[in-house]
């Protein structure tokens, strides 16, 4: 799943512990999601969404390996 947290992250000027706080998860978990080495829950997803005054479609995106 390809997501667009770093972009959106820069648009605000947030760090990744910035927005770790934010969301109530830690840093680590913030980069792994960036690196897409971790799938975040529902309820993370609609809280970055949130955050960044989005929608959850418009930060994270299925890749074709995502249907297998």
């Amino acid at each position: 799943m390809r997501n667009t947290i770093k972009v959106e992250r820069a648009k605000k000027d947030m760090t990744q512990q910035d927005l770790a706080e934010a969301v109530a998860v830690s840093r680590q978990t913030i980069n792994s999601i960036e690196s897409q080495k971790y799938t975040p829950s529902t309820v993370l997803s609609l809280k970055i969404a949130r955050i960044f005054e989005t929608t959850v479609d418009a930060i994270f995106e299925l890749e074709e390996d995502d249907f297998l």
